[in-house]
């Protein structure tokens, strides 16, 4: 295989570790043939739904919702889709929907939340005196500012009427599992799709805090709610979330260990740098090129034949005009501090699909990418500092375009030394 291929094979395997088609039957209750109500958001719900159609033989309906594009054909659950990563009406009213479809369950009813990446935005019903317009004003704000994802999500569980415990606790007092697919550093089930069905260990002034860190514009009205505590969150120990169960079903590490096993198959040895690595793009490029270069250059910490690993979500602050997210600008933040090193090549993309909000996962580097683009002209620093990795790598025709993969567990990032 060329490197290009054997990075392939290593993505594909990291996604297969992570289908919903394989993950979540092992972790359905048992089938006693009493009724099941499933609920869910993300970008792997719809197939995770599915999965549980295919599975379940006893009474079932519910509603979950996904990604435009993400959605599958289910016959007992009802899938909606609606807007990534800023939310629309479309999914605040498929969140309104399934608040209602818990309200007012007893305790002998069983509902089953299918949770993954994506969820946050999804799930979009604002709490009660607060409009989608601000909501979505806030979301884009927060999201070119360069804040990491745990930030964002405590300032979306503050602006939620779903989000933050409070899905768990309009279930109440009805049993409810939630089977999850992470897609955060750390996997923190109150971080995953802003924990809809967990404990909120955050508060509402450290949401005000990061609004005001990264200057983002607040109403007054919304600034005094914040301030007063009046949108506060379900906390640990909260008495309606005593009924919940969280089950973790695929997480980066997973698909981390998959791509490593797959690559030993190939006589590749793996080093899983980490699965919840973050900071900004560009210049996780640069620090990773130097891992690689002492891996080319010292045999160290890795001899060649060897592909370095690594997940996790890096963020990108935008300043320029350009297009793209953020496993191009990784890549090429990696490629410039590589300036065509022999026997390196690359792939990073978003194990969703879709990088950021462009049609591609992600992209390919190799020794020759800086060569070939200075031939069209392109001028690879500009094009950082205008934020248009996309257009870079298009121009080369080297976007990796899978289509939405249905699953969701971050980023991956694979490094090959030493094959040519």
């Amino acid at each position: 295989m060329t490197p290009r291929e054997t990075l392939r094979r290593l993505f594909d395997a990291a996604i297969a570790a992570a289908d919903p088609a394989l993950c979540v039957p092992p972790q359905l209750p048992p089938d006693d043939g009493g009724r099941l109500i499933v609920i869910g958001a993300g970008k792997a719900s719809a197939a995770m739904a599915r999965a549980v159609e295919q599975h379940w033989s006893g009474p079932l309906d519910g509603l979950v919702v996904t990604r435009y594009g993400h959605g599958v054909p289910c016959d007992r659950i009802e899938i909606v889709e609606a807007a990534h990563p800023v939310p629309d009406a479309a999914g605040e009213q498929a969140a309104q929907r399934m608040l209602a479809k818990v309200h007012g369950l007893a305790e002998n009813d069983r509902v089953l939340a299918l949770i993954s990446g994506g969820g946050s935005a999804l799930l979009a019903a604002p709490a009660d005196g607060i409009g989608l317009a601000d909501k979505r004003a806030i979301t884009a704000a927060l999201l070119k500012s360069g804040a990491g994802i745990g930030e964002i999500n405590c300032v979306r569980k503050h602006l939620s009427a779903i989000k933050g415990g409070r899905l768990a606790a309009a279930a109440w007092p009805a049993r409810l599992l939630t089977l999850a697919i992470s897609d955060v550093p750390g996997d923190d089930p109150a971080v995953i799709a802003s924990g809809p069905t967990v404990a909120d260990p955050t508060s509402a002034a450290e949401a005000l805090r990061i609004l005001d860190f990264y200057a983002i514009a607040v109403p007054p009205a919304l600034r005094a709610r914040l301030a007063s505590g009046a949108l506060e969150t379900p906390k640990p120990g909260d008495p309606r979330l005593a009924n919940s169960t969280f089950r973790l079903i695929a997480s980066p590490r997973q698909m981390l260990e998959a791509a490593a096993e797959a690559a030993r198959q190939l006589g590749i040895t793996p080093l899983i740098l980490g699965d919840a690595i973050e900071g900004e793009a560009r210049e996780v490029g640069k620090v990773l090129a130097g891992v690689a270069l002492s891996c080319t250059r010292h045999g160290f910490p890795a001899t060649k034949p060897c592909v370095l690993l690594s997940g996790g979500e890096t963020t990108v602050t935008l300043k320029g005009q350009g297009r793209g997210g953020r496993n191009t600008e990784f890549l090429l933040g990696l490629a410039l501090a590589l300036d065509g090193a022999p026997g390196i090549h690359a792939l990073a993309a978003d194990t969703d699909g879709i990088d950021g909000t462009e049609d591609n996962a992600g992209a390919y580097i190799g020794p020759e990418t800086p060569g070939r683009a200075r031939a069209l002209g392109l001028d690879g620093r500009a094009r950082l500092a205008d934020n248009d990795a996309w257009g870079y790598f298009a121009a080369l025709d080297d976007l990796l375009v899978t289509g939405p993969t249905r699953t969701n567990v971050n980023d991956f990032r694979a490094i090959i030394v030493g094959l040519e």
